[in-house]
């Protein structure tokens, strides 16, 4: 007997699973926040030299402020001050003739930056200094952070297989949020990076666990509704984020602004269901009972409740042990799985690689970075509407295979069009981030098919520890742009392709039921 025969009858998707699905979307909403909190929190605002070290207290006294920078820092191509350099001393000569500029002798900055706090009022990058030669510090702290959601989601994907997806949800809400707040009263960039560390690994159980604990309530025939909306959910934080970033341009009050929300997911976290799923896999079949009955009389399917005995239930598992504990090694013990295990693995590290890797160049097109951040946002909603309809219509392969190569196309065309027409490279990376965005949307959803019930939140734990390595590279990738300026594209082209053919590889999990047993899968042709 199936789970799914036990839902049918209870009605697989009705008041409960909405209920479910709100619940999951209350707490989600902060995760697109924090993923994309660097592009405000460490954005380098404008900034030149600090020249108040030049006071000779003479002719530089009664100089304005424009003569100033003119005698003391030299010009860049583009006409502004140089970011990292000065003159040795002041150049008198430059008010009247600029001809020999490049021949001065200059150091680099000697006594710190001056910012134009225009845009934000305080970032990382004014606070600790993250320019010039400790520009790869600024970038760091992307990559710190999700290195804590790599690790993270390793650890709550095992503990919640083995504890249970709801109790593990509670311990990531409560964590994340204490080592968020405690972040954004950091007094050292060395104390920030660490508590920033512990912020991912404790919030990525959020979006691992709700995920799962979702498609595990509901029917087939609902799997990829949920799948799209608990995806909104990341798309509607990522607009709604780019609008509080506008307004809180303070990056202590920005962190705390984004993570107040947990509260209210705390709050309403004493109405979210155990996995019965998981509970009947792991051979706890009365509280399993509970949670189905439950469903049973919110759904109006009273009739439904007599049937739902501990011994039908317990027929429902009876291919696998369900005394013991299931683990990471599990994924790799036979042959299908490890297929599966190394085929997902891949996929994912290739789209998280290339949605982030657009998502964080919101400052490499020279236009406003909170209407890119809100543009990158709002194109996410039809990218993922159109997922819904092909989901089922053309499968999740397909969907999953279409969606990278368009994404690489888009990142190609970037490469050749002129860097001067930034409007025109703008809108193919949004058409590009539209792209790679419904391959996300579409992964999260097709892997929790593929793996079986009894180690699926090992395998979404494994596949979210792969995504997140993705993640934490992607700002190292844009780096390479002081080798070649196109190279982060290149190479961000290639991770597309790469992953549009190893998706090829992947099952077809449309209008099938999920597998409940490793069993299932060494069984599958």
């Amino acid at each position: 007997m199936k789970f799914e025969n036990v839902l049918a009858d209870i009605n697989g998707f009705g008041k409960f699973q909405i209920m479910i699905i709100v619940i999951s979307f209350i707490g989600r909403f902060t995760m697109p926040c924090h993923f994309m909190l660097n592009n405000f929190v460490a954005a380098v605002p404008s900034h030149h030299c600090d020249i108040s070290s030049m006071d000779d207290g003479g002719l530089f006294r009664n100089l304005s402020h424009k003569e100033k920078l003119i005698v003391s820092i030299p010009v860049q191509k583009d006409g502004t001050p140089s970011s990292c350099e000065m003159f040795a001393g002041p150049q008198y000569d430059l008010l009247l003739n600029s001809s020999d500029i490049a021949e001065l002798p200059t150091v680099p900055c000697q006594t710190g930056w001056v910012y134009d706090n225009t845009t934000f009022k305080s970032t990382l990058t004014s606070e600790w200094d993250l320019v010039c030669d400790r520009r790869g510090k600024n970038k760091a702290t992307a990559t710190i952070f999700f290195i804590g959601v790599m690790f993270g989601a390793m650890t709550f994907g095992s503990l919640s297989d083995r504890f249970g997806r709801r109790i593990m949800l509670m311990v990531s809400y409560v964590s994340g949020m204490l080592f968020a707040v405690a972040s954004a009263f950091s007094t050292t960039y060395v104390m920030f990076a660490v508590l920033r560390f512990f912020t991912g690994f404790c919030i990525t159980g959020i979006v691992i666990v709700s995920s799962v604990l979702s498609v595990e309530w509901v029917d087939i025939e609902h799997r990829k509704l949920v799948g799209v909306i608990d995806s909104l959910s990341w798309t509607f934080g990522n607009a709604v984020f780019a609008l509080i970033a506008y307004f809180v341009t303070d990056w202590r009050r920005l962190i705390v602004s984004v993570t107040s929300p947990l509260i209210l997911a705390i709050i309403t976290w004493r109405w979210m269901p155990e996995s019965a799923r998981w509970l009947i896999a792991n051979g706890k079949l009365e509280q399993a009972q509970m949670y189905l009955k439950k469903c049973a009389k919110m759904n109006q399917a009273e009739k439904a409740v007599d049937k739902l005995k501990t011994e039908v239930l317990s027929t429902i598992v009876v291919t696998e042990k369900r005394d013991r504990a299931y683990s990471y090694l599990d994924l790799m013990r036979t042959p299908k799985m490890r297929k599966l295990a190394l085929s997902t693995g891949t996929l994912w590290f290739c789209v998280a690689t290339t949605f982030y890797g657009i998502s964080f160049n919101i400052t490499g097109f020279g236009l406003n970075i909170y209407l890119t951040q809100f543009t990158y946002a709002l194109i996410e909603v039809p990218a993922k509407v159109s997922v819904y309809f092909l989901l089922d219509k053309i499968g999740r392969r397909s969907t999953e295979v279409g969606a990278l190569l368009l994404a690489a196309v888009s990142l190609g065309i970037n490469i050749v069009v002129p860097k001067d027409m930034s409007v025109v490279r703008t809108v193919v990376a949004v058409i590009g981030k539209g792209f790679s965005s419904a391959s996300f949307a579409t992964i999260v959803l097709y892997s929790s098919e593929l793996y079986p019930t009894v180690v699926r939140q090992n395998g979404m734990g494994y596949n979210s520890f792969m995504a997140r390595l993705g993640v934490a590279v992607a700002p190292m990738i844009l780096l390479l742009d002081e080798v070649w300026k196109d190279l982060p594209q290149v190479v961000l082209c290639f991770a597309a392709v790469f992953g549009g053919l190893v998706a090829r590889t992947l099952a077809e999990t449309r209008n099938r039921c999920l597998p409940e047993t490793i069993e299932d899968i060494e069984e599958q042709r």
